[in-house]
């Protein structure tokens, strides 16, 4: 039996994730009309972003808890710069013709 199938990894979340799509919503409903808001290109600001911020992995309920309380000023400001960056750098260089 192979290792992923010994173990139950579906409560394995990355709340960065969450964090980067909100903002994301938010940076492009604010501010970024001329904005591709193709798949492909959103999907690129998503992935660039959260290869900019620090991974914040969570298992249970009391990791959600705890990610909630320090996802306060200082990370948030970090997914918000992230964000900015990722679609700076999308709309200057969009992957697609």
């Amino acid at each position: 039996m192979a290792f992923i199938d010994e173990y139950d990894f579906h409560m394995l979340k990355n709340e960065a994730e969450n964090l980067v799509l909100r903002e994301m919503e938010f940076q492009l409903k604010s501010g970024h009309e001329n904005m591709c808001s193709c798949n492909e290109c959103i999907v690129d600001i998503a992935a660039i972003a959260l290869n900019l911020v620090k991974p914040m992995y969570r298992f249970s309920l009391l990791g959600t808890l705890y990610m909630q309380a320090i996802s306060e000023k200082a990370y948030a400001d970090s997914i918000k710069e992230a964000v900015k960056q990722a679609i700076a750098k999308v709309k200057k260089n969009p992957a697609h013709d």
